[in-house]
């Protein structure tokens, strides 16, 4: 067991027992050896809490989305829309190729395009009206009249991807090209994270399938950010376990309006397994070994009205990190000797010192 470093300052103090009585005596020729010590102990009133038992684990954060945009078009890199870093929405412009061929091929097809309107158009009225011309020059006006269209609205299309656009809302992580770069269709050119929210995902052992399911509440702190903790639901669980490691995935995503956290950041998991309501859970180090299992002490009332500690045997239950539930031995409203129990024995006498808060929890210990 180990002892609270606390529990070294105190002292062991020993009052003796009529010790000015002792003196007189000694005068009178007798001497009065008796005496009783009194340890100085801290406690901790007791207090029936809700206990949950939680799965830890450690896991990586995700970007809820990341996207590799590619150029859909040949050409030269003209502008540069957006720096790296910049907040973009969805559709946001952030590169510019150089269009000026397509544009001549756009100005071409759009004057065939006029021209074929107008000549199938003219057919049209002749062959239906009139009953002028043949068959099929009527149909070879409308095939070209339609051809040439198509032919512009490709043109039209390909201008339009010469303006590469965010695909989604998020950050521009990096950019790939400079200015002047010659690119063509699939060349990658950006990427664009989304980190509000992020996912975080860990590895559950095969041995949680049963406790560990969505919509599981889940704690999330990152070591890099002290003080910072967030809870959400588990939104996803592997449905097949890795046979390398004997772990399914578990995920949960988190809000992230400040960025502070990253991807890649190591995470630390604790997944509520269940919830053990209004029971006793007390410091893992209040509790003293002995051959027949654990004791723990508390105050109580000599016969004299005096301080006592009074050694109970308990059953313990589950533990998490410094926390035990007791299942048996201790009640509500007991104090409990937190420091100085490995110092006293039943029936001593104690003074206390020190009394924790009442609704001690392990973050606030």
């Amino acid at each position: 067991m180990i002892i609270d470093e606390r529990a070294l300052t105190f002292v062991l103090t020993l009052a003796v027992s009529g010790c000015g009585d002792t003196v007189e005596a000694g005068a009178g020729g007798e001497e009065d050896t008796s005496f009783q010590r009194v340890i100085n102990v801290e406690v901790l009133p007791l207090l029936a809490v809700d206990f949950e038992q939680r799965v830890q684990l450690t896991g990586t954060v995700q970007a809820n989305r990341d996207v590799t945009i590619s150029a859909e078009e040949v050409g030269v890199i003209r502008e540069i829309l957006t720096n790296d870093g910049s907040s973009v929405s969805e559709g946001q412009p952030l590169l510019r190729i150089d269009d000026s061929i397509l544009r001549a091929q756009f100005a071409e097809a759009e004057a065939r395009a006029g021209l074929a309107e107008e000549t199938w158009e003219r057919r049209r009225r002749l062959f239906e009206e009139d009953r002028v011309g043949s068959e099929l020059a009527y149909l070879e006006a409308q095939y070209q009249a339609d051809q040439a269209a198509a032919v512009l609205r490709t043109l039209n299309e390909r201008l339009a991807r010469t303006i590469i656009r965010a695909p989604i809302d998020g950050i521009l992580e990096r950019r790939e090209v400079e200015l002047g770069t010659m690119v063509s269709p699939g060349v990658p050119v950006a990427r664009i994270v989304q980190i509000n929210p992020v996912k975080v995902t860990g590895g559950v052992p095969e041995r949680y399938a049963a406790d560990v399911k969505t919509g599981s509440r889940a704690l999330v702190s990152f070591d890099v950010l002290e003080g910072e903790e967030y809870t959400g639901p588990i939104g996803y669980v592997g449905a097949t376990v890795n046979p390398r490691n004997r772990t399914f995935v578990a995920e949960i995503v988190l809000p992230n309006p400040s960025f502070l956290i990253k991807p890649e950041m190591v995470a630390n998991i604790e997944i509520i397994q269940r919830t053990i309501p209004s029971t006793i859970v007390i410091p893992q180090e209040a509790l003293v070994r002995v051959e027949e299992g654990f004791v723990a002490f508390v105050v109580g009332v000599g016969e004299a009205g005096e301080e006592v500690a009074e050694v109970r045997s308990v059953a313990i239950g589950p533990a998490q990190r410094d926390e035990v539930v007791v299942e048996e031995g201790l009640a509500p409203g007991d104090r409990l000797i937190v420091v100085g129990q490995t110092l006293v024995a039943d029936s001593d006498r104690v003074e206390v010192v020190r009394t924790r808060e009442a609704n001690w929890t392990r973050d606030t210990w």
